[in-house]
């Protein structure tokens, strides 16, 4: 599989400007933009919250798997995936094995401010929103560094400057 035919996957924790990036990278690259919660909520006619409240976590993220899985038999995707994906080994090989992963990462502070006062992230709708985030962030690192093949810090660079270092980081 040449470098055009392989997806390009943006993983990270929310608010890391995965869905911002992604469809500047798409636009520029010519390429099919997809987000892996957009998908979930077409074809559960919900929103993420919705689904969340009503199924809870683990019906969502089975949800997520075989989104991703469709997504995968695709080529030439630029992919957002949700923040979660990476939870699942199976997830986090197939990632790989189908595509290019970039990982986007932001400081806990970095990411509080940027999603504060959004009621669209149900796993951070409790009493201390920062400390729910440093939490998860230290649950999941591990997970969205041993899958991106490139890691971009996204802290003080706007969309438009990740979206040029994804260009120029992204193996032949």
């Amino acid at each position: 599989m040449n470098k055009i035919d392989k997806n390009i996957y943006l993983i990270g924790f929310m608010g890391t400007g995965k869905t911002t990036v992604a469809k500047i990278l798409a636009d520029d690259l010519g390429r099919e933009f997809r987000e892996t919660d957009e998908e979930i909520e077409k074809s559960e006619q919900k929103k993420i919250k919705d689904i969340f409240a009503e199924h809870g976590e683990k019906y969502f993220r089975q949800k997520e798997k075989a989104v991703l899985k469709r997504l995968s038999g695709e080529r030439g995707l630029i992919v957002s995936c949700g923040g979660g994906v990476v939870i699942d080994p199976e997830n986090r090989d197939l990632l790989k094995v189908t595509g290019t992963v970039v990982c986007l990462t932001a400081s806990p502070e970095t990411i509080y401010q940027r999603t504060k006062g959004l009621d669209d992230r149900p796993l951070l709708n409790v009493s201390d929103p920062l400390g729910k985030i440093k939490e998860l962030l230290v649950s999941r690192d591990e997970y969205y560094r041993e899958t991106g093949h490139l890691i971009i810090d996204t802290d003080s660079l706007n969309p438009k400057d990740v979206a040029v270092r994804i260009k120029e980081g992204i193996p032949e």
